[in-house]
């Protein structure tokens, strides 16, 4: 039987492992990156978060390389960054940063770039982005302070998780759902089927390794 080379995540969020799970692949090592994710001056959110994925991804190569198990790895990564307009929004930190978000949010549309990079054995970089439009409804003063309250937002890009609490504020989304929880799944596995890694296995033997 074909067996699947290695595959390491440069993330510790568990959304994103559970993500890759849910398709039968799971990655032999957890190797999340510690980089500058503040963009540059008049970085425009799309080229944002391509460079944060490829930065990721390839901070964790450098990283991974050092390691005899990991040294044919592929290593994947992806970054998402929610904006309005060309405004990107924050990871909220605190609660006035999710406040600002949130009202912003509120009862309008806004969009969510998520961008995936794999870096294989080879040192070959292939990435893809998503855009993802997700339309808020308006959010009444008594939803706003309870969902705050929730401290769901913390950490989260544009102050909300689309699979949590906040999966309730969703009117309408158009693209990838995958993408805006954090990764992208089509995408995933289309650049790691592209370049050989035989995905399918994890779906005749789920969870198996990878």
């Amino acid at each position: 039987m074909t067996e699947r080379p290695k595959l390491v995540l440069a993330s510790a969020s568990p959304r994103r492992l559970a993500l890759l799970e849910q398709v039968g692949l799971r990655p032999d090592a957890l190797l999340p990156t510690t980089i500058d994710e503040d963009p540059a001056r008049f970085e425009r959110p799309r080229a944002l978060a391509e460079r944060l994925a490829v930065d990721k991804a390839q901070t964790a190569r450098r990283i991974g390389l050092q390691e005899e198990a990991l040294k044919d790895a592929f290593f994947l990564a992806a970054d998402t960054v929610v904006a309005v307009g060309r405004r990107i929004l924050p990871k909220t930190e605190n609660i006035e940063d999710a406040t600002e978000c949130l009202e912003l949010l509120s009862g309008r549309a806004h969009r969510v770039y998520t961008a995936v990079c794999i870096v294989t054995p080879t040192g070959k970089q292939r990435s893809r982005i998503v855009e993802t439009r997700v339309r808020f409804k308006h959010l009444s003063r008594p939803e706003l302070d309870s969902y705050l309250a929730s401290h769901e937002w913390r950490g989260k890009a544009g102050g909300y998780a689309i699979q949590g609490i906040a999966g309730s504020f969703v009117v309408r989304i158009v693209g990838s759902y995958s993408a805006v929880v954090g990764l992208p799944l089509y995408e995933t596995v289309s650049l790691l089927s592209g370049e050989g890694v035989p995905v399918h296995l994890g779906w005749l033997n789920p969870l198996d390794g990878v």
